[in-house]
């Protein structure tokens, strides 16, 4: 067999062996059984709420363990063409027999990632929060820039972006933004993203054309189901109204509209501005609200899963996730899984499939990846 065949087939089998340790094999292969089981009790409909949970996650299952299976055996099969080929001394048949193993590993790739969103929330829609670091003009340029990126990555997945709050910078770009993103898995791809941005480039703010590093924080958190309880005290609660600043309408600085809740025992801020209805911004801020305590409440569960609870804080400007640089050379690196792209402008455009699939990678196999950081 070819290099390039050995080297698909290795690809396959570590994205089927990541998939069958994130599922832990031998128990899901049991909650299936379990699950089959359940769905064929009549009784099972008496309670429509529980029936459709054991539908979703009989299904999430059957997928997950249905592609393992059907990757696993149509690699069986293209070895044994090559194989077939090879003694019959059969050039086309080699060729297909490698093509479809590329097929594979690529399909395997694909399927990997979509297994690997199984988390609580991982489904629902998701806020994505930006907020300018400390540098004016240049991060709030900076800022702009990370709002258009994620949007157009939302475009690229069929996603429908609402911006929800925006806070427009002095000269130029944004203090902050909120989109709201809509789609299935919208929250288990973005959720890769919590974290601290830099940018270095050649200010084109900067008359002597010098070089500058700007930061930016991006933080997202899932849209949360009105059945999830989250017990919010109105003592608790810190509400102002103002008027809003930005891309809006004409109501925009016409009316008190605008609403800001803080919650005084964490300190969370939440804003919602781009509706007419004071009512409305509330009710959207309060939903604001509920989902970032949701969210800290998994990342909290899921840190003391894995042991590094005590050692984690709240991600702040020391918690710096990827670097983006266009000059004077130009490269994005990912700081967590070493995953890099040279074209940056791809990046910026929405091309952030293959930092988010990595991150997710990482999550399962807990690899601790050193990287040296770029100027």
């Amino acid at each position: 067999m070819r290099a390039e065949g050995q080297a698909h087939i290795d690809r396959i089998e570590a994205a089927l062996a990541l998939v069958r340790k994130f599922l832990d094999w031998d128990r899901a292969l049991r909650r299936l059984d379990e699950l089959n089981a359940r769905v064929e009790d009549p009784k099972l409909w008496d309670n429509p709420k529980d029936a459709q949970s054991v539908m979703r996650e009989r299904q999430r299952l059957e997928a997950a363990i249905g592609a393992v299976n059907t990757i696993s055996a149509s690699m069986a099969d293209a070895v044994e063409f090559i194989e077939l080929g090879e003694a019959e001394d059969d050039a086309a048949t080699i060729d297909e027999g490698h093509a479809a193993l590329a097929a594979l590993a690529t399909r395997a790739d694909a399927d990997k990632v979509q297994a690997l969103l199984a988390g609580e929330a991982d489904a629902n829609d998701a806020y994505l929060e930006v907020h300018a670091g400390a540098g004016g003009t240049e991060s709030q340029d900076w800022a702009e820039m990370l709002q258009r990126m994620y949007s157009r990555w939302a475009e690229r997945h069929g996603y429908k972006v609402e911006l929800v709050e925006y806070h427009s910078g002095e000269q130029a770009g944004i203090k902050s933004c909120t989109l709201l993103i809509k789609g299935e898995n919208a929250y288990g791809y973005a959720k890769t993203e919590s974290g601290v941005h830099r940018l270095v480039r050649i200010s084109p703010y900067d008359s002597s054309a010098r070089r500058h590093t700007s930061f930016s924080s991006v933080w997202v958190y899932p849209v949360i189901d009105d059945d999830i309880d989250i017990e919010i005290k109105e003592s608790d609660l810190k509400i102002d109204t103002y008027r809003a600043s930005g891309a809006g309408g004409q109501h925009v600085n016409t009316t008190d509209s605008a609403v800001r809740i803080t919650h005084l025992p964490t300190g969370i801020i939440v804003a919602s501005q781009m509706d007419r209805s004071q009512h409305k911004n509330r009710a959207t801020a309060m939903g604001m609200l509920k989902a970032r305590m949701y969210e800290a409440e998994l990342a909290k569960r899921e840190l003391e899963a894995s042991g590094e609870y005590a050692a984690k804080t709240e991600i702040g400007w020391g918690h710096q996730i990827r670097s983006y640089v266009l000059q004077p050379y130009q490269l994005v690196k990912d700081l967590r899984t070493g995953t890099t792209s040279t074209a940056p402008d791809d990046v910026l455009d929405g091309d952030l499939d293959a930092f988010m699939a990595a991150a997710l990678s990482q999550k399962v196999t807990g690899e601790k990846v050193t990287v040296e950081d770029v100027d």
